[in-house]
């Protein structure tokens, strides 16, 4: 599994996390799921959200990335609509997958986060 160096390990000042530290051999690989995100949901989840979105850019801007050990469930909140698969087949049971910011739909979720929002 590869580790992300310099990835942020959480959104700052909370307990939400955005990587794992080690790969779970016993129970396997967390499969990502597209998670459906409400319009109710509380507004530390929408910073995390956008916490996340900020350090994939900054970290991998339009290029493909490796999964490696990007938290599952952070993951899965943005996947199929800001981050969608770079690869075809998908794998979403392989740390080995590779993702993509869909930078249009990034844009127009997360405008603060590419300086539109201001």
């Amino acid at each position: 599994m590869l580790k992300h160096r310099g990835f942020p390990g959480r959104l700052p000042g909370t307990d939400y996390q955005f990587v794992i530290r080690r790969a779970s051999h016993a129970k396997g690989v967390t499969k990502l799921v597209a998670r459906e995100r409400f319009r109710d949901r509380a507004p530390a989840d929408k910073r995390a959200d956008a916490g996340f979105m900020a350090a994939l850019w900054e970290c991998f801007g339009e290029e493909p990335f490796e999964r490696g050990n990007l938290d599952a469930g952070r993951l899965s909140w943005l996947l199929g609509r800001e981050v969608v698969p770079a690869e075809d087949p998908f794998d979403p049971e392989s740390y080995e997958a590779l993702l993509q910011i869909d930078v249009k739909r990034a844009r127009a979720s997360f405008p603060e986060v590419f300086g539109e929002g201001e």
